[in-house]
């Protein structure tokens, strides 16, 4: 599991396939109070030694109900013991020794080792992140991420975008969602090559993924340089904003339809983006949505922030948006060639 937002790993499948190359592996893992990782496949038993310095245990059970019971209810002694699990999926919460009434989420994971690796996935991201940035800049690509929350209308203004921009210069897409292939399907369809990457459980890309994602675009002989590579997020305006890709620039795509306080809400989306693109601006006068204030409060966090007004669906501040591309591409292009030249 990913400690720094809760969400899973080892199940990413970029078209249809782990990431490894081969089918996803359906097990799931558990960190011990060793700090050692216990892996197992689905159906099958796994075991594992816990040592408890209390006399009770909880289980919590995929209902969310707590089942309470001492261990010498179950003819356990307090001293470390062993449990079998089988094919039961639930998880276990411990008691903390200095706060008896507190679950702390098992106690392996304390404080100070849930930090620990926090800093080591995110270094190990931003490490790769570096290497994918360099890699982009070496080859004059203008890479945008694009995050929303879902429903924000960010996959019609792909579409919309990609059949527009059309023929004026090299294009291509990573497309992030935890199942199914229809975004993706929905780009191909415009001409344009895109390689789905499904992250399972997981609620973000990772740099990781992305270099996977282009060399497959690579190989197959897609997408090379000198053009634009977009990268569409999953759905989420939380996790993403943590995780580096090695994309040029960070783009949040808000719709008039989700409430002008979300700046507010999720901060740190908005205060790591490069341009709010606020979406779907054709339904305004329908709504109660003060779009000054939306901007007067993402602009508050991110003094900043470029924005540019647009729908999607029927053109209205495209060529904006469109202008915004090319010149970050010019720009890409431009430095590619003056490193070339040296």
């Amino acid at each position: 599991m990913c400690t720094v937002c809760g969400c899973g790993e080892g199940e990413t499948r970029i078209d249809g396939k782990g990431i490894d190359g081969k089918a996803a592996d359906a097990g799931h893992e558990h960190i011990g109070p060793d700090g050692k990782v216990y892996r197992h496949r689905h159906g099958e038993a796994h075991h594992h030694a816990h040592h408890h310095h209390d006399d009770t245990h909880e289980h919590v059970a995929p209902d969310g109900t707590v089942f309470r019971h001492s261990h010498n209810d179950h003819g356990h002694p307090d001293h470390g013991h062993d449990h079998h699990h089988h094919d039961h999926g639930h998880t276990h919460d411990h008691h903390r020794p200095d706060r008896p009434d507190a679950i702390d989420g098992g106690a392996a994971l304390n404080q100070p080792r849930l930090v620990t690796i926090e800093r080591d996935i995110l270094a190990k991201n931003d490490g790769l992140a570096a290497v994918n940035r360099c890699r982009f800049a070496e080859r004059g690509v203008f890479v945008l991420n694009l995050m929303s929350s879902p429903g924000s209308g960010k996959t019609t203004l792909l579409t919309r975008s990609l059949t527009d921009l059309k023929g004026r210069f090299p294009v291509a897409v990573i497309e992030g969602d935890q199942q199914t292939s229809f975004d993706a399907d929905r780009i191909r369809a415009t001409g344009t090559p895109a390689v789905q990457v499904n992250t399972g459980k997981g609620c973000h890309l990772d740099a990781s993924m992305v270099a996977q994602a282009a060399d497959k675009l690579a190989a197959g002989g897609q997408f090379t340089a000198d053009g634009v590579l977009f990268v569409e997020n999953v759905g989420n305006l939380v996790c993403p904003a943590g995780f580096d890709l090695g994309e040029t620039h960070r783009v949040v795509v808000l719709s008039v339809t989700e409430g002008e306080d979300k700046p507010l809400k999720y901060p740190d989306m908005f205060v790591r983006a490069d341009l709010l693109v606020v979406n779907k601006i054709d339904l305004l006068p329908h709504l109660t949505f003060d779009v000054e204030r939306m901007i007067g409060y993402a602009q508050r966090l991110n003094p900043s922030l470029a924005v540019i007004q647009l729908s999607a669906t029927t053109g209205q501040g495209l060529e904006e948006w469109y202008d915004w591309i090319a010149d970050g591409l010019a720009e890409a292009r431009a430095s590619h060639a003056a490193s070339a030249a040296i």
